[in-house]
């Protein structure tokens, strides 16, 4: 029996429908994981095969203005997880490089993020790293999914009310169905193997910039909105994003004989299941 925390959330949501009964889901409001008493408490009264940690601070441009807040989430929490978890599987982020890159990033590329999100993020995979028995730390990127708020529900909205949109083109990486990150996870599960501690990335496969990733949301769901492209420097936000963030997925597809999509037809997937839902 495995713990999922960050329960509601898409990647939580995602494994709700996957692992089922063979998982127990807690919330922020079930369990501040930030509260090292409580996590303690809680974990030594559970005897869990281990910890699936989907919570996470993911306000990019608030956490700067609210940098302890995002640290007790990103850092602190994981960091009591894994203490008292012994064994864990962390979700990380791209945003961890700092986007200066030309070509994909490996799990061996030094991180040097540009953000506090990505200062905190980084925090917490090192915490991890340090107080498990077991840690697979998994970063992914541009995450979305049914549930929660993201990019394609975005621009699904705006699109349905607006002749045209604005999105910044110079800005590269790989959009990530959270259903796809969540069969991965349980298939990687029953490989974990003891005292093992590692970092792999997973995205689903291509590349895009924000503005191609709209214009697919566009074309793929009929809507006649018109996107434009426009730079980063025509859009400023509160926090620096890295200009290319790819993941380099080789690592975690040699070691877990994982298949991974193209990011279209996952993306076409989960507009016909928001579709369907409708």
């Amino acid at each position: 029996m495995w713990l999922v925390t960050g329960a509601n959330g898409q990647l939580g949501s995602e494994l709700k429908s996957l692992l089922s009964t063979s998982a127990v889901y807690m919330d922020r409001a079930e369990l501040d994981i930030s509260d090292e008493l409580a996590v303690k408490s809680f974990l030594e009264k559970n005897r869990f095969d281990g910890v699936v940690n989907c919570a996470a601070y993911t306000a990019v441009d608030k956490a700067e203005d609210e940098p302890a807040e995002a640290d007790r989430i990103n850092h602190l929490g994981p960091k009591w997880l894994a203490k008292y978890g012994k064994r864990i599987i962390h979700i990380s982020t791209d945003y961890v490089f700092d986007g200066t890159a030309h070509i994909p990033y490996s799990e061996n590329d030094r991180p040097n993020p540009v953000s506090a999100y990505g200062r905190t993020k980084l925090a917490g995979e090192r915490a991890v790293l340090e107080q498990a028995e077991t840690a697979i730390i998994i970063r992914t990127a541009w995450l979305y999914s049914l549930y929660g708020s993201n990019f394609v529900k975005t621009m699904l909205r705006l699109g349905r009310t607006r002749d045209s949109l604005n999105v910044v083109c110079d800005q590269i990486g790989s959009p990530t169905s959270a259903a796809d990150l969540a069969k991965a996870i349980v298939e990687i599960l029953p490989q974990i193997n003891l005292k093992k501690k590692e970092v792999y990335h997973f995205t689903n496969e291509g590349v895009c910039s924000w503005y191609d990733f709209a214009v697919a949301i566009m074309q793929m769901a009929e809507l006649p909105c018109k996107v434009l492209p426009i730079e980063s420097r025509d859009y400023l936000t509160r926090a620096k994003r890295p200009f290319y963030s790819v993941l380099n997925k080789k690592k975690i597809k040699n070691d877990f004989g994982l298949k991974i999509r193209y990011w279209r037809d996952a993306l076409a997937d989960v507009l016909k299941n928001m579709e369907e839902k409708e």
